[in-house]
């Protein structure tokens, strides 16, 4: 399965002379730290805007991230094909930083459920147009030998501003109110594309604009060919168990919200936990990607979904413990450190640079497909039944990516040809 496309590739340095972290890595990973910090301000206020401001519940936040996360899908199918030609990606790449960060904040101007249901659906759509471009520069800026750590480093900076996100959220709702909290949610995405703008252009360096024009379409069957299709089966499954964290964020305020303590203070406490949440992931990213360049990606990428499944059981408990709340989050951090890294890794190490965009692409309509139906149905358990099960729907999902990852073994990395992009 996963880890099959680089366990052939153990050695952890980098080739002879050469670095991994050059300062187009680093741009890339100070555009997902700044892209996140905003975005993730607007992901901490979001379930109290929609239930104490609008008079939204649990199924109105399911379905309005469930859609969200069905177009995000449908726009890395279009990006991921754009982003095979070097030409578009820095295009794309920066259009979708700018984009995500201005619906994002404009959310903080809506009056009703439906003006944020458009303006999270739109935000989100900039950010699946960006993320193949995004992905596919990094490829290109990173030693083979190195994706992990790469990938790991990308990861860790799109979680670390998670982090930095809730954390001002939780003070500047304190200080300013819930809208103009939302709307200052757009600021740090001009710093994103700045820094996109730089790895861009360091990566023009590495591979050449193609002659002549490229065909606009996922090639599934070149895809299917290099094994990757049937290497995200697992990930498919994982991602139908991977629910939108704002639910993860209204369990909690909802278990806080007891024995005096106030909306308002669970909410904020509710926040605090949900920073230490992308801490660990953080740290599990930088972790996960330095492991699998010594080991692969398949093992850590079963780590990730049997820490889920721990700490999906913990949600399901549904103690008013902070302590207990704290520990699931942190364990969900980790697994989602774990996860997101080997997966990126799989499609980098699988694909040449001409495929690395569409399969990107592919990979973020799994993920997306599998968090519509995840966090869609499982806010409707929660309305419908009760928050208990639709944690445990979860985590069976959780277990059959388990399973699945541990059984099947199908990519082998494509070997870098001499004077090829990949040689880089």
């Amino acid at each position: 399965m996963i880890g099959d496309s680089d366990e052939a590739n153990p050695a952890a340095a980098t080739p002879a002379g050469g670095r991994w972290l050059t300062r187009g890595v680093a741009g890339v990973g100070a555009s997902s730290f700044f892209s996140d910090a905003g975005h993730e301000i607007t992901t901490a206020v979001l379930p109290s805007f929609l239930s104490a401001t609008l008079h939204a519940g649990a199924g109105a936040l399911g379905l309005i991230e469930g859609a969200s996360d069905a177009l995000i899908g449908l726009a890395k199918v279009a990006g991921g094909p754009l982003a095979d030609d070097p030409r578009w990606r820095s295009r794309l790449a920066r259009g979708g930083y700018l984009g995500t960060a201005v619906l994002g904040g404009a959310i903080g101007l809506a009056t009703a459920v439906w003006q944020v249901a458009i303006l999270r659906a739109g935000s989100w759509v900039a950010r699946g147009l960006r993320s193949p471009a995004r992905d596919a520069l990094l490829a290109t800026l990173a030693p083979r030998s190195a994706y992990g750590r790469a990938y790991g480093l990308e990861r860790a900076g799109d979680n670390a501003g998670a982090l930095v996100g809730p954390l001002l959220a939780a003070l500047l709702v304190s200080v300013i109110g819930v809208r103009p909290t939302l709307l200052i949610a757009a600021i740090p995405g001009v710093f994103a594309a700045i820094a996109i703008t730089v790895a861009a252009r360091e990566a023009s360096r590495v591979v050449a604009a193609p002659a002549g024009r490229r065909r606009l379409a996922v090639n599934l069957s070149a895809l299917r060919g290099y094994g990757l299709v049937r290497a995200l089966l697992p990930v498919a499954l994982f991602e139908c168990g991977n629910i939108a964290t704002t639910l993860l964020i209204l369990r909690a305020t909802d278990l806080l919200h007891h024995g005096g303590r106030g909306v308002a203070a669970a909410t904020s406490l509710a926040i605090l936990i949900y920073a230490a949440h992308n801490a660990f992931a953080t740290v599990a990213a930088l972790v996960g990607g330095t492991v699998i360049d010594r080991v692969g990606a398949r093992m850590v990428f079963a780590a990730g979904a049997a820490v889920y499944i721990v700490a999906y059981a913990g949600f399901a408990i549904g103690t008013h413990n902070w302590a207990w709340l704290l520990v699931a989050f942190c364990l969900a951090g980790i697994g989602i450190g774990f996860a997101e890294t080997a997966e990126s890794t799989l499609v980098a190490h699988a694909l040449p640079d001409r495929l690395r965009g569409s399969g990107f692409g592919l990979l973020g309509v799994v993920q997306a497909g599998g968090d519509l139906l995840s966090s869609a149905v499982v806010g409707l358990l929660w309305a419908t039944l009760s928050p208990t099960v639709g944690f445990a729907y979860a985590a069976v999902w959780m277990s059959a990516s388990l399973v699945a990852a541990l059984v099947i073994r199908t990519v082998r990395p494509v070997p870098a040809q001499p004077g090829a992009p990949d040689d880089v």
